[in-house]
């Protein structure tokens, strides 16, 4: 009885737990219906309002084999919902756009478009993330009831996470990749296409490559270091206070971290791993893709099979088949073997897809076929493998202007994780600007840490700018091909003598500057790929006084006093390093010309000497000659005669000779950076952009000229209609009935053509005339009143006189041209016109009869 008891308390037990399991069910239902989905900054569209008047009949209507195509589906989707009463019902043929039913294999349209950035998946990725407008599905934990082509989908430039994904795999497919539509659930982030809490790719800084550290090699004799004579406990109670602030950084950092991780933790998702949700499936071995993977078309991001961002899958298809997950999804896609051909994992709707068949070992070994039967199972198999019927989407066009302008109106915006990234059409912005990515401080994007914008088809090559709003630091790049051979451009102010670094393409400089860095007391410069070997020179530069800044009639008068220049060599391996100078300083300032040669082989020290300049004279005006202690030598092996006093002074000359010219290249630096800044400034004020000469919409100068040529060719048209026109037609209609005609009359028509002729011949020549004499006599009355009022005329008016004056002249020298031709060729066109009314068969016979 006890037994029985306890049974029946357990039953009640149980009941009271499935009536409250049923109605937390019943709850989260209507908390679930309850719950509205809204993403910012997206209008909604009226997808009833597209127009399908235009669409072709197989958008309209179902095709035999597309009937057919939609009764297997209906005995599929019987069979699996008996087979699999618990999961979700499939989506095999929804609706188009003009409301016919349609099986989502056949709304895949491979295409390849004539654009190299869309043979690779990245570029058909980005290209359709940038192009198409996000939409939410209706009902986040529903596939959507309708699927639009993909031609109606471009047209509008918007659709949901399944017209994305149908787009995308039309493109991968058609350019060679083993692609696939997947219907699935993934994270709130994804179906929803927020990105706040990822990192911008842009700011993702690559991992660099881990140097091995070398040893390094103790020589046999080196010298021992100095020994230590510090406390060993005073450097470990240091160490260990050192350590202990380590410590306690380190641990205030994690704690910061920890902090600031749990405030960017995203809310629980309620609707978690229910959100519906559809990808491209990117299988390996087409287009030598090494490993499957994902392609989120919202953002056009790759990721790996095993991301747990998606949380499981329905099914997927491509063009060819359609195959239902038999897999479990309790681990997302974590566990989860794309291999379609086995039946067991991939439940497959067509026999004969691209994909084998997993063959069980048993049937291996007792199946031995024939030749001849295995090519009719071949036969078979293809004739099973063409039941898909052809799709009934056309082709996807996308035309070169909406190739460039990508995104809606030109214009899209992304917003990151503290950053903010804006795309524009090129030619859309007057500066040629195409991105900026802007970095904030802070989570709510108040505070601009940083601005980068990238420019694109700029006159002046500018590609992309810097802008440190902290540091007030701009940084300009440019690409090859600038007027001075600009590279790079750090500043904080365009006023000059302002600190600043200028980066140049040695290669197309004659100098060989690379890198000039400057301030208002001294300019660094480096080369490379010189013949006289030199790398790096370094001025230092002394105040101005007054009286050189009032001086400005001489462009020299206001440079900077040079304090000191200093230079350094690379070695030059046909001189000895005796005499081969590593570097050299003219210390102007002094007086004094410092030389260090390179080191000789097996030397640890190198040779120096020094130059003191004095002047040619005394005060006595005796000339003073080359002393010893004028130069002060160090060389290095003592055995070598030191040279003679006449060589030191041949070179201390030639020494100042080149500083005289190295003052000279520091003042044409000088200038240089002014005529730079200067360029610049016209350059941002004009932000002139380039056209190529095979953009036929933009080349307003390939435009012009070929107008002119359609034009021309028009005329030539006219003027060939012109001739092969009835020059008799006039004629024959005053005389009214002529098919019976006597000599005289075809004598009569004849005359009377060619007097007509001969009056137009007049008549034009006489307009030429007159037009000849109306120029000629405004010409006379303007010379004339030029002579009367030359006096008092101001420079305007008499340029203005000989404009006028030269357009005349021109005008006249044409016309009298025209008339001088015209005089040439009117008796030869009249002669012509005879012989042409003499041969012709309606007045031939008569006229040979009158002869």
């Amino acid at each position: 009885m006890e037994a029985l008891r306890e049974n029946e308390a357990e039953e009640k037990e149980e009941e009271k737990k499935a009536f409250k399991i049923g109605d937390e069910l019943q709850d989260l239902e209507e908390k679930l219906s309850k719950i509205q989905v809204h993403i910012p900054n997206i209008h909604e569209f009226d997808w009833s309002s597209v127009d399908t008047s235009q669409l072709p009949a197989s958008y309209k209507i179902n095709s035999a084999k597309e009937k057919m195509m939609l009764h297997i589906a209906a005995n599929f989707r019987r069979q699996y919902t008996h087979l699999c009463p618990d999961r979700k019902e499939l989506f095999l043929h929804p609706l188009n756009e003009c409301g016919v039913e349609k099986f989502v294999s056949t709304t895949v349209r491979p295409t390849l478009l004539p654009y190299p950035e869309l043979y690779n998946w990245d570029g058909c990725a980005r290209f359709v993330s940038d192009y198409l407008t996000m939409e939410p599905l209706p009902n986040p934990i529903e596939p959507p009831s309708s699927l639009f082509s993909p031609t109606t989908i471009v047209k509008y430039q918007r659709g949901n996470c399944f017209d994305f994904s149908m787009l995308l795999c039309s493109l991968l497919i058609g350019v060679g990749y083993d692609a696939y539509c997947v219907y699935g659930y993934a994270t709130r982030e994804i179906c929803m296409m927020d990105e706040t809490r990822e990192v911008c790719p842009l700011l993702k800084k690559s991992k660099e490559a881990q140097k091995e550290t070398v040893k390094e090699k103790t020589e046999k004799y080196a010298v021992k270091p100095p020994r230590d004579l510090r406390s060993k406990f005073e450097l470990q109670q240091a160490a260990k206070k050192e350590a202990e602030i380590q410590v306690a950084k380190q641990k205030k950092q994690e704690e910061e971290e920890e902090r600031i991780m749990e405030a960017e933790k995203p809310k629980p998702d309620s609707l978690y791993g229910l959100r519906v949700h559809a990808w491209v499936l990117v299988l390996s071995g087409k287009r030598e893709v090494p490993e499957s993977f994902f392609i989120d078309p919202f953002t056009a991001k790759s990721y790996s099979t095993t991301d747990g961002h998606f949380l499981g899958i329905e099914a997927l298809w491509n063009h060819v088949n359609y195959w239902v997950n038999m897999q479990s999804c309790l681990n997302g896609c974590k566990d989860l073997i794309f291999d379609l051909g086995n039946p067991l994992r991939w439940e497959f709707m067509l026999l004969g897809a691209d994909k084998p068949l997993l063959l069980l070992p048993n049937e291996e070994e007792e199946e031995e076929l024939a030749d001849e039967d295995l090519d009719t199972l071949d036969k078979e198999e293809e004739e099973k493998g063409s039941d898909m019927p052809p799709s009934w989407v056309d082709p996807i066009q996308i035309s070169l202007k909406e190739f460039e302008t990508r995104c809606p109106q030109g214009k899209k915006v992304i917003h990151y994780k503290k950053a903010k990234l804006e795309k524009w059409a090129p030619y859309l912005n007057s500066n040629g600007l195409v991105e900026r990515l802007t970095v904030f401080e802070d989570q709510d994007c108040t505070k601009v840490l940083e601005v980068t914008q990238w420019f694109k088809n700029r006159e002046d090559l500018l590609e992309m700018r810097q802008v440190n709003k902290i540091t007030e630091v701009t940084t300009e790049y440019f690409g090859p091909g600038h007027a001075l051979g600009l590279k790079a451009h750090v500043y904080k102010s365009m006023n000059p003598e302002t600190e600043r670094t200028m980066e140049f393409y040695n290669e197309t400089r004659v100098d060989g500057l690379r890198k000039r860095v400057e301030n208002a007391h001294e300019m660094t410069e480096y080369f490379a790929g010189r013949s006289d070997f030199l790398y790096y020179r370094h001025t230092n530069f002394g105040k101005r006084t007054k009286r050189a800044q009032i001086l400005v009639a001489n462009p020299d008068a206001n440079a900077r006093p040079i304090m000191q220049i200093k230079e350094c060599f690379h070695r030059n391996l046909e001189k000895p390093a005796n005499e081969d100078v590593a570097e050299r300083i003219f210390m102007i300032s002094e007086e004094r010309i410092l030389l260090t040669y390179h080191l000789q082989e097996n030397y640890i020290t190198a040779s120096k000497r020094e130059f003191i300049k004095r002047a040619d004279v005394d005060n006595k005006g005796n000339k003073i000659i080359m002393t010893p202690d004028m130069c002060l030598n160090y060389q290095v092996g003592s055995s070598q005669e030191d040279k003679k006093l006449i060589h030191l002074y041949k070179m201390m000359l030639k020494l100042m000779e080149e500083e005289k010219r190295l003052k000279h290249q520091v003042w044409e630096s000088g200038t240089e950076v002014l005529e730079i800044l200067k360029i610049r400034e016209e350059e941002e004020g004009a932000s002139k952009l380039t056209v190529s000469i095979y953009d036929t919409e933009r080349n307003e100068k390939g435009k012009k000229q070929r107008e002119a040529m359609e034009r021309q060719m028009q005329e030539e048209r006219q003027r060939q209609d012109e001739q092969d026109l009835d020059y008799l037609a006039p004629f024959i209609i005053q005389m009214g009935n002529t098919e019976k005609m006597t000599k005289w009359q075809a004598l009569r028509l004849k005359e009377d053509c060619l007097t007509d002729f001969k009056y137009r011949l007049i008549d034009k020549a006489n307009i030429i005339q007159l037009r000849f004499e109306k120029e000629t006599q405004e010409l006379q009355k303007k010379q004339q009143w030029y002579q009367q009022n030359q006096l008092s005329m101001t420079v305007e008016d008499e340029e203005a006189y000989i404009a006028y004056c030269s357009d005349a002249m021109f005008r006249i020298r044409i016309l009298e041209m025209r008339l001088s031709r015209h005089k040439e060729t009117a008796p030869q066109k009249y002669i012509a016109l005879e012989e042409k009314l003499c041969k012709d068969p309606r007045l031939s016979e008569y006229l040979k009869l009158y002869a």
